[in-house]
């Protein structure tokens, strides 16, 4: 017979297991969710929330952090900003490699404006810093203000200014790249 201090680790690692596969199945929908506004692309969304929730897992200190669910917004909000300019600049270079095409169908014409105004304020979101992006994005992701404090770590009481700083800042740089319309 084995003593108990053998059979610590393997539970251990059954408690952190169980933690991760329950933050995976409350959190991932919502995630993706938020990362599908950001890009306008669902399965680069996927990606990167699955690749959110690999980093939590293979990196086992993380687990000790005391808040995992703000870990984990804040992880994937940067990978997503991330992909945002990464995807700004391939869309750049594309649209100078090609040439222009025909007119399409008016309702193909819509889609087309509803894209350009999305791609409109991803460019702008690119542009601001990472805190003022990550806080609209997560809040037109349905976070209240305590769990934006604690996902960007900032004092609760800060958010509101935080977030109206933001909103003007993101209207400020729209207004001054495409005009007056928002």
């Amino acid at each position: 017979m084995q003593p108990a201090q053998d059979y610590a680790p393997a539970e251990k690692a059954a408690e952190r297991d169980d933690l991760i596969e329950g933050l995976f199945r409350e959190h991932y929908p919502k995630v993706v969710g938020m990362l599908t506004r950001l890009t306008g692309d669902r399965g680069q969304a996927e990606e990167i929330a699955s690749d959110a929730f690999c980093k939590l897992s293979e990196r086992r200190e993380i687990l000790d952090h005391e808040n995992l669910t703000a870990w984990l917004y804040r992880a994937a909000t940067n990978a997503g900003l991330d992909a945002l300019r990464s995807n700004a600049r391939r869309k750049r270079r594309e649209e100078n490699a090609e040439t222009a095409g025909a007119g399409a169908a008016e309702s193909a014409l819509e889609g087309m404006l509803r894209a350009e105004r999305c791609e409109r304020v991803r460019r702008v979101l690119g542009g601001l810093k990472p805190r003022d992006a990550q806080l609209l994005l997560l809040r037109a992701n349905g976070l209240a203000y305590r769990e934006l404090a604690e996902t960007l770590d900032i004092q609760p009481g800060s958010v509101g200014t935080l977030l109206a700083r933001a909103e003007a800042e993101f209207e400020r740089k729209y207004r001054a790249r495409y005009g007056e319309e928002v």
